[in-house]
């Protein structure tokens, strides 16, 4: 029996409540109690190894302008876009950044989804327009969903979404997955959220009028999947988040949140569904910050309990090991301000949250 450390010790005392809802499920499903043990041991090594990566971790590429990271624990490495070249990326945790995936049909590449169990990553691909890889043909009119060997970058399914609604403008945004492994992808140019299921197959999970926005302007952007079977999505357009059940679309309310939100861009939730954090890109001004909400209601309402202040470095996404959050500093907005060199560091910042729920690997 492997011995705890104290760091693991301590995150079993203050996650008590979510280990007796694992054991639950244990019970449900009729595991041994060495199978239980299996399982504590894996959450156990995670937050270990979440606790092992430095708190900081810059690399250096170049005019890569990175939107979307996701956590590859299976690999023990970070997985960045490109809006800029459309390239995939692996950072490993001393900050070395590789080429990973590279396919000619990601004029950029957005959001990432790192699915560990079915061994695949998930790549939203949009055209912004204004990047070196943008075409007449389709800045502003591009929503793919790339789907990757998550060991060797092999293309194994690629949905063209935006071909689902012609004529009308698109960019694909962000993923999110089900417990079965389907993708839910945001399309901020439209007020689309496509979903693709694990053969590739893609179709219009939720379409709404109410949520058009004007030409250019984002609306759906960061998504995440509760347990419970619905959706938590962030609304750029008017700084919100909407929760969509899965089951009934149609009942598509707002999170009423006692903080206000500037820019809201990707979102990570919690495995328990409790705490939900958000990255408030505001633009690239100082004002860029991410928020941590918890709930005790199935998100009807989210109160505030941290913040941190990222500064003018234009947060984007997030992504979580252990109890570990880790948010991407993209400088966006030097890409599209054209600035001379290009932005060459980027970084990858440990949140200084002191009581998160555990994330997924």
């Amino acid at each position: 029996m492997r011995q705890l450390s104290t760091t693991t010790a301590a995150f079993l005392r203050n996650k008590l409540s979510f280990l007796l809802f694992l054991l639950l499920g244990f019970g449900i499903t009729s595991c041994s109690p060495d199978e239980i043990w299996d399982e504590f041991e894996d959450i156990f090594e995670d937050v270990d190894k979440a606790k092992d990566i430095p708190n900081v971790i810059t690399f250096n590429s170049p005019g890569l302008y990175p939107e979307g990271v996701s956590h590859d624990a299976r690999y023990e490495r970070f997985l960045v876009s490109s809006v800029s070249t459309g390239t995939i990326g692996t950072v490993s945790y001393q900050g070395n950044y590789s080429p990973f995936i590279s396919d000619e049909r990601l004029v950029a590449s957005i959001g990432l989804q790192v699915d560990e169990a079915r061994k695949r990553v998930l790549v939203a691909g949009s055209d912004p327009g204004g990047t070196p890889s943008s075409t007449p043909a389709t800045a502003g009119q591009m929503a793919v969903l790339g789907i990757y060997d998550l060991a060797t970058g092999a293309p194994m399914h690629f949905a063209n979404l935006g071909a689902l609604r012609p004529n009308m403008p698109h960019f694909a945004n962000d993923i999110t997955l089900d417990k079965q492994g389907n993708a839910y992808v945001t399309d901020s140019f439209s007020p689309i959220i496509y979903k693709v299921d694990t053969r590739g197959n893609a179709t219009v999970f939720y379409e709404n009028q109410d949520f058009a926005t004007a030409q250019g302007a984002f609306g759906f952007n960061g998504i995440a999947y509760h347990p419970s079977g619905f959706l938590l999505v962030a609304f750029s357009a008017d700084n919100a988040i909407y929760k969509i059940p899965l089951s009934n679309p149609d009942a598509t309310s707002k999170v009423q949140l006692n903080a206000p939100l500037q820019g809201p861009d990707g979102l990570l939730l919690s495995n328990n569904g409790k705490q939900l954090v958000v990255v408030n890109n505001a633009g690239g001004q100082p004002s860029g910050r991410v928020l941590s909400f918890k709930t005790n209601n199935k998100w009807e309402t989210g109160m505030l309990e941290e913040r941190f202040e990222a500064g003018a470095v234009f947060p984007t996404t997030a992504t979580g090991y252990g109890d570990e959050a880790f948010v991407l500093y993209a400088h966006l907005n030097k890409l599209f301000g054209g600035a001379t060199p290009p932005q060459a560091e980027y970084t990858i910042r440990k949140l200084p949250f002191s009581d998160n729920e555990v994330f997924a690997r």
